[in-house]
């Protein structure tokens, strides 16, 4: 046992509950049932007076109750998700009362295929009955209402965990205020089937399966380890692999030239297969990867879109961009049916070459999303000021890139704006912005933004922020689902800001745009004379690190939103130094303008 970093969370027991007795057992979904139903669980850090900082981790395929910290002091490794659970982590054990429980079918305390059928005295095997996710998270339930926890702060889970809190926003909705899935999928899609079923293909064809009663002889750890080969290059990525293991060879520098591995990944994968073997049940490895196959949201609502319908929790969805297991695609087609539901969703698809197993590896990014989002939501309030020390710094960015989204006056995007109204703004930043318009006029904000650091940024503040890039695709907001949709300081950085811009006007009642005027005499001047791309106070770049594509005057918008048929209801030419609008020349004049524009 080693505690280098001072912040585990040290010495901590398993414990062991019976929720299910055999003459009551526990209806299944395949339509058997199951009895009796005992669970390992362990639980830090403490349940305060109000019951309001309870946190549930589901955990993945080969995971177990024991998060961190450790069981004795005798081990030589901590709970398999040490870098997030602690004091001062991502999920802060001075803050939070943290659960996990082994869940149902596992091998590590929960009643699985290796425990005994009572029926028979012996173990289950291939007895015991198919499970899916909603019975594992019905079990999860039965073990907080023995904990006497009534409400959960949030869930989170990771891969198969991910499917778990899924299934508990869907199942039980009034028991949590926010469901943080990472790294995980609504369904698997046939090539994850295809990944399951060989795996199990490889158990079943062992020679010591033996239909499951291997218990009292050779256990089919060839079949097991090649299972965990194949799942591990799934956890991985191409880039990951590459750096850590390229071509290398192991222990020599020539070819041996037989069929003995020799590479590094090849190895590297022995030992993960036989360190597995180890410790994992190959029974409870095919009944959990079945488990997952089974997991099929559209197929059980009719779509996504009805699956979330009822969901009352605030979600922030984490994916990495490596991850080809369950990818950021499949993470984001669970965020656009949430947000076609209108409900409360942050997403972020966080920059990794760590592949699937990012989410057990990338614990400061992912921490600071976890803890910004577990305080916001805990806590609720907006911080329209500078950012502070909310997530040790990370949501900060550096002067080039405050500079490119350097906004407009604040005060008067307000102004346009009427109390209690719904705002979409789009290129949002830091959330800056919606904090200030949400504490002064109290309306309901949602974000979308692409850079990482000011997603973070937006999480800090409590604001509702979708990492996306709006040149792709903003429709799955409702026509005319905001009053209000803001393009501040963005349209000159977009491919295509006319479609972009009638999609606003799809969305928004109103549109407000704002954009640096490049028909100001500063930038006529230096290109007369200087006969070089303009830098101002507005558009503070040279031409090879601009994000400016676009380059538009303010007649150019006017002419622009004539072929267009849009009403301009309000147009605002604007110097740097003062809020008062220009009145006259506004083409030469202003360093930027603001637009109010309707499509009626």
């Amino acid at each position: 046992m080693t505690d280098d970093d001072g912040n585990s969370v040290g010495l901590v027991d398993t414990r062991f509950i019976r929720l299910v007795e055999r003459d009551k057992p526990l209806q299944l979904e395949c339509g058997k049932t199951l009895g009796p139903i005992d669970v390992a669980y362990e639980t830090y850090g403490r349940l305060n007076e109000a019951k309001d900082n309870a946190i549930l981790i589901c955990h993945a395929l080969s995971g177990n109750a024991h998060v961190a910290g450790y069981n004795s002091v005798d081990d030589k490794k901590p709970g398999w998700w040490e870098g997030m659970v602690g004091p001062g982590k991502g999920i802060d054990t001075n803050d939070y009362f943290v659960i996990c429980s082994n869940f149902l079918g596992g091998c590590a305390g929960t009643t699985g295929p290796s425990s005994i059928n009572p029926a028979t005295g012996r173990p289950y095997g291939l007895d015991f009955p198919i499970i899916t996710i909603a019975d594992m998270v019905k079990v999860q339930k039965l073990l907080l209402d023995a904990l006497s926890i009534e409400r959960l702060l949030a869930v989170i889970g990771g891969s198969i965990g991910g499917m778990q809190v899924i299934q508990w926003s869907i199942a039980y909705p009034e028991m949590m205020a926010a469901a943080i899935p990472i790294a995980t999928t609504t369904h698997l899609g046939a090539q994850s089937i295809a990944f399951d079923a060989v795996g199990r293909n490889a158990i079943l064809a062992d020679s010591n399966f033996a239909d499951g009663q291997y218990h009292q002889g050779e256990v089919p750890g060839q079949g097991l380890a090649i299972a965990r080969m194949i799942g591990h290059i799934t956890y991985l990525s191409e880039e990951g692999m590459r750096q850590k293991f390229g071509r290398q060879l192991r222990d020599a520098e020539k070819y041996s030239y037989d069929f003995n591995s020799e590479f590094a990944v090849e190895t590297y994968l022995d030992h993960q297969g036989q360190t597995f073997v180890e410790r994992f049940d190959a029974n409870s490895y095919l009944y959990i990867t079945k488990a997952a196959d089974y997991f099929d949201l559209p197929r059980d609502y009719g779509s996504l879109k009805e699956a979330f319908a009822g969901v009352r929790a605030c979600f922030l969805v984490m994916s990495f961009s490596s991850d080809w297991l369950f990818t950021p695609a499949q993470s984001e087609a669970m965020v656009d049916a949430l947000v076609a539901n209108g409900k409360d969703v942050s997403y972020c698809n966080i920059a990794s070459g760590c592949g699937h197993d990012a989410f057990l590896l990338e614990d400061e990014t992912l921490g600071a999303f976890l803890s910004s989002f577990l305080r916001a939501t805990r806590r609720p309030g907006v911080n329209a000021g500078p950012l502070g020390d909310c997530c040790k710094g990370r949501c900060r960015v550096g002067r080039a890139e405050r500079a490119h989204r350097a906004r407009v006056d604040y005060e008067l995007i307000e102004s346009l704006i009427e109390p209690g109204s719904t705002v979409l703004d789009v290129g949002c930043g830091d959330g800056e912005l919606l904090a200030r318009l949400t504490a002064d006029k109290g309306i309901q904000g949602r974000g979308v933004e692409l850079n990482e650091s000011f997603v973070l940024g937006c999480v800090c503040r409590g604001i509702s922020v979708i990492q996306r890039d709006i040149d792709r695709e903003l429709g799955s907001y409702g026509d005319k689902s905001f009053d209000y949709a803001i393009l501040s300081q963005t349209v000159q950085t977009i491919r295509e800001p006319e479609r972009v811009f009638q999609e606003l006007l799809r969305i928004g009642r109103k549109v407000i745009v704002s954009f640096p005027n490049f028909a100001h005499w500063r930038c006529r001047l230096q290109l007369l004379f200087w006969g070089r791309s303009p830098v101002t106070r507005q558009l503070p770049f040279r031409w090879y690190n601009s994000p400016n594509i676009h380059f538009l005057s303010l007649k150019d918008f006017d002419a622009f939103c004539r072929r267009l048929g849009v009403t301009v209801e309000k147009r605002i030419p604007l110097v740097e130094t003062s809020l008062s609008p220009i009145r006259f020349g506004a083409n030469l004049f202003a360093e930027q303008v603001i637009y109010c524009c309707r499509n009626d």
